[in-house]
């Protein structure tokens, strides 16, 4: 499947505020996510690299203690188990890149 429309997946609410809606490859997973302002991404970490791009909005993002504030054109690199949370500033969409893939979104 070369090509695929992003609207035509389905949305999946996996935190309260953030709808994502989720690519995968043989190496990666792409999430597009839609997220409502003010909402809380919690604390955690995971194995994967991840690349975080705010394609609208400001997103206030914590990575190993860091805390700066993402909007259009700004890239994020978090490194596999590095801990960080966010918080939507204002409405939101975001796309993250994961490698290798997050089995947990298939």
């Amino acid at each position: 499947m070369p090509f695929i429309e992003v609207d035509s997946l389905p949305g999946v609410e996996r935190v309260p505020g953030f709808i994502g809606r989720f690519v995968h490859s043989e190496n990666m997973t792409t999430a597009f996510y839609s997220i409502k302002a003010g909402s809380p991404f919690p604390e955690h970490s995971h194995p994967h690299e991840q690349i975080s791009n705010v394609v609208e909005g400001r997103f206030e993002l914590t990575v190993d203690g860091e805390t700066r504030v993402l909007e259009p054109g700004t890239i994020a690199v978090i490194p596999a188990n590095a801990v960080h949370s966010g918080r939507a500033i204002s409405d939101c969409r975001i796309i993250d890149v994961f490698s290798p893939p997050r089995e947990d979104y298939r």
